[in-house]
């Protein structure tokens, strides 16, 4: 009996881990994310601060802080029905952005593993 509880508890604990992961936000290594960004009318957005942005960024990104309190009107300008390419300086605040954008209803984050502080 003890066993088929353990059983019982060992599954829903996978499987409710699993539910919680959202398909529509992929987290990438630095190589996929450098394959991916290299095309044209790409949406590469860094949610860094501005003073963090200006020590550095990816060639094409545009800032849009995560923790500004205009990040959801200016991320509103972007299309959401294409991939966004997203990265913080670790990891952290992108996936804080990622999850605003997809409850705004956009198809697809990329976020960079990571985030800048592996691009360098």
């Amino acid at each position: 009996m003890k066993k088929v509880i353990l059983l019982f508890v060992v599954l829903f604990v996978t499987f409710s881990c699993q539910s919680q992961k959202d398909e529509r936000i992929k987290v990438v290594s630095k190589a996929e994310f450098k394959t991916m960004i290299n095309g044209e009318n790409i949406q590469l957005i860094d949610v860094r601060t501005p003073k963090e942005y200006s020590d550095g960024f990816i060639k094409g990104a545009k800032n849009i802080n995560v923790n500004d309190t205009a990040f959801e009107s200016e991320i509103q300008k972007l299309d959401k029905s294409k991939p966004v390419y997203i990265y913080c300086r670790s990891g952290a605040r992108s996936q804080t952005a990622a999850k605003k954008m997809i409850q705004m209803g956009f198809s697809e984050v990329v976020d960079l593993q990571g985030g800048y502080m592996n691009w360098n």
